[in-house]
């Protein structure tokens, strides 16, 4: 797989299809992977390859992939949305859709937050988010999961590190979508699409806080993954909502 490199950052990324741009992220938390496409609620590669040019990558230091970089302990989601904005500036691409899964509902929040000229439109699938019944739990699979396997590997981490990444993470804005405030959600202008999704991580009551905030913010039935015919009618929706905003001079 093609790869960049920024600095002390390489990026592993894939693309497939043609149209206007569609940057989507995978679920699996701080372990968001290429190779997770195959276990996702449903692959946005394959489905909407025809429609788009679809570009994936492995989120930096998820175990198991290729991408690395820093802990980036003072600006973790600002790192996050770095490494997405400096492949599309490797891409050559100004303009483009972002699509998140799991943990890219925050990844959605913080690139709009960031670039907000150049996210056009956002889908957020199954965000995670506080939920208010299980606070911590993202931090808990970071702290858990993630970061023993990242130490294993990498002597220049410690746990120490980890700890304050995760707290920075998830309990500096614990109460809504981890990464902006209300505030900036009741500003945003820019078009999005909630899935909701009710699991621990997956909060149902910050997605559909969320909807009801940001003012040009749509949401999908729910529950819509469950039943067959609402899961198939769902990805339609999403694919329309966002042929409805390729740009007119793309």
């Amino acid at each position: 797989m093609p790869s960049y490199t920024k600095g002390d950052v390489t990026i592993q990324y894939e693309e497939v299809g043609s149209g206007f741009p569609l940057l989507v992220t995978p679920g699996g938390g701080l372990n968001s992977l290429i190779s997770n496409w195959p276990n996702q609620v449903f692959n946005a590669m394959e489905e909407f390859k025809n429609d788009f040019r679809c570009i994936t990558m492995d989120q930096r230091n998820a175990n198991g992939g290729q991408s690395s970089g820093p802990v980036s302990v003072d600006d973790p989601w600002g790192a996050f949305a770095d490494d997405q904005l400096g492949l599309m500036d490797h891409l050559g691409i100004q303009e483009f859709f972002f699509m998140g899964y799991c943990i890219g509902g925050p990844f959605a929040l913080k690139l709009i937050e960031q670039a907000p000229a150049r996210v056009v439109a956002a889908v957020l699938c199954q965000p995670v988010g506080h939920n208010s019944k299980e606070p911590d739990s993202m931090y808990n699979s970071g702290h858990d999961l993630w970061a023993p396997e990242l130490l294993a590997k990498r002597s220049d981490v410690t746990m120490e590190q980890c700890e304050a990444y995760l707290h920075n993470l998830y309990r500096v804005q614990p109460d809504f979508a981890y990464c902006v405030s209300r505030d900036f959600a009741r500003s945003c202008q820019t078009p999005m699409l909630v899935m909701p999704d009710d699991t621990p991580s997956h909060s149902l009551e910050a997605a559909m806080e969320l909807a009801d905030l940001a003012p040009k913010a749509e949401k999908t039935a729910y529950p819509w993954k469950e039943d067959p015919d609402i899961k198939a009618r769902t990805i339609t929706q999403v694919k329309e909502f966002l042929l409805s905003h390729v740009p007119s001079n793309s």
